[in-house]
């Protein structure tokens, strides 16, 4: 089984996986590698010969060890494109160099751990994988034992220089034993968990891009259940009221010239249907245009305030933040509120906007920020009005895992100030705590297409403080 792509195969049996090759990069890497050590075998042969400290009593020529030097550490460069083939060829070529008593055996033995290592971390399929290193070094201990039993028999009877506990030769053998038991133990045990350490990053990065695709199947199919929602909404709403207003108007039609009380009681109608239709459809579009970026506690403690708005009485502004205030009172915090300057004649849509700036911002601060006060300035500057609350409270950015629904609330607030042609701060305070700061034009600040243009712009920009409180 070929390794399995991402896209392909989302879920996959790991028992069956196969580590993806290196590609062109890791080759290039292994041949490097290679030549390094190639070179350290050419060098070491020379060293020795130069020394004249031979392991075997007589020994080639110097061009035949460099040759056998080049032979068992060449193959490395196909190291991870053939594995099981050089783990094979390299043994062979080790004991034949043994076999001609060649001078070297450091660098050998340095290529025969790497090509073990690479089977083992390489290897795609791990049932062959595992029984040629497991045969390998069963055979690499039958070449020991023979070489063992072969140096043990020529050895001299007598050790002068022997001081341990042991017995010279039974020492030797033991010696030899242990460290080959380590070296091919260590070169089979880090291979194998090298592919195992391969095995679970990429199953983290499956399960990485599984998790990433279900987010965003969900953000989708939450797309398109609101859709429905809205339009049912939209449908139950519109569809609704315009047929009782049909059925009322064609009632006073009929009755308009014989029935004149009858015919203005089913134009009340009418006009009440209207009236009804219009709150629920301004109501509705109210949700849609929070889309849960303000506190719903936040909403609730200006219900009054909105329920006045949607029986066609006027919207909160500035005369209703006292009634903030009282509420944030209410919940044990500190507040100073305080007015500079005469008013000036403003738009509705002005006060409004402040408002509910004050109010983002005292919700925030009263949920999110652990505050103990809180200072409200309003502002009646020239030209501008200036609303202002800050406090003592956390004014860190939240975290990733903090995020809140208020935090989506400064996208709101940014569009609002940016329609009328303003400006908005929201950003922690030097001292500590948090500020929130709305500067609103009073006039040739909002509509037109530089308003919208401005929405647009906080909408975008709204970036950088997404993460605020």
């Amino acid at each position: 089984m070929g390794a399995v792509g991402r896209d392909d195969h989302p879920t996959m049996d790991w028992d069956r996986w196969e580590r993806p090759g290196p590609g062109r990069a890791g080759y290039r890497r292994d041949a490097v590698l290679a030549a390094a050590i190639v070179a350290g075998a050419v060098v070491m042969s020379m060293l020795i010969n130069s020394m004249g400290a031979f392991v075997f009593p007589s020994a080639p020529s110097l061009a035949e060890q460099i040759a056998w030097g080049v032979a068992l550490t060449a193959p490395l460069v196909f190291r991870r494109r053939f594995p099981c083939t050089v783990v094979l060829v390299l043994p062979a070529l080790f004991i034949a160099a043994q076999v001609r008593q060649n001078g070297d055996n450091l660098i050998p033995s340095i290529a025969l751990f790497a090509a073990i290592y690479t089977l083992g971390a390489w290897g795609r399929d791990r049932v062959r994988a595992r029984w040629v290193r497991i045969g390998v070094i069963g055979a690499m201990f039958t070449w020991l034992g023979i070489a063992m039993a072969r140096d043990l028999t020529q050895a001299t009877p007598e050790f002068p220089a022997a001081q341990g506990p042991f017995d010279p030769l039974w020492a030797a053998a033991l010696y030899h034993i242990s460290f080959n038991l380590l070296f091919f133990f260590s070169a089979y045990f880090f291979g194998n968990a090298a592919w195992e350490s391969a095995r679970r990053r990429y199953k983290l990065e499956i399960q990485g891009d599984e998790l990433r695709r279900s987010q965003e199947a969900n953000a989708r199919r939450a797309v398109v259940e609101e859709r429905v929602r809205i339009a049912r909404d939209l449908h139950d709403v519109v569809a609704h009221h315009v047929s009782v207003m049909g059925v009322q108007a064609a009632a006073a039609r009929r009755v308009f010239d014989s029935d004149r009380e009858l015919a203005s009681t089913s134009l009340e109608a009418v006009e009440e249907t209207a009236r009804t239709a219009i709150t629920e459809l301004r109501g509705l579009l109210g949700v849609l245009r929070d889309d849960g970026r303000e506190d719903r506690d936040g909403r609730e403690g200006d219900a009054a305030a909105d329920a006045e708005r949607d029986r066609g009485g006027p919207s909160p502004g500035l005369a209703q933040l006292s009634g903030l205030v009282d509420k944030a009172r209410s919940t044990g915090l500190q507040v100073d509120y305080r007015v500079f300057g005469e008013p000036h004649p403003m738009s509705a849509a002005v006060e409004l906007t402040a408002y509910r700036v004050v109010q983002e911002a005292l919700t925030n601060t009263v949920k999110h920020a652990a505050a103990t006060s809180v200072d409200i300035r309003v502002r009646h500057l020239r030209n501008l009005l200036e609303v202002e609350v800050s406090d003592d409270g956390r004014g860190h950015l939240l975290s990733a895992g903090e995020r809140t629904p208020s935090g989506l609330g400064l996208v709101g607030m940014r569009e609002r100030v940016a329609v009328h042609g303003g400006e908005l701060e929201a950003q922690p305070r030097s001292g500590g705590g948090f500020l929130v700061r709305a500067r609103l034009p009073l006039a040739g600040g909002g509509g037109g297409a530089g308003a919208a243009t401005g929405a647009v712009e906080a909408r975008t920009t709204v970036a950088a403080t997404a993460n605020e409180r």
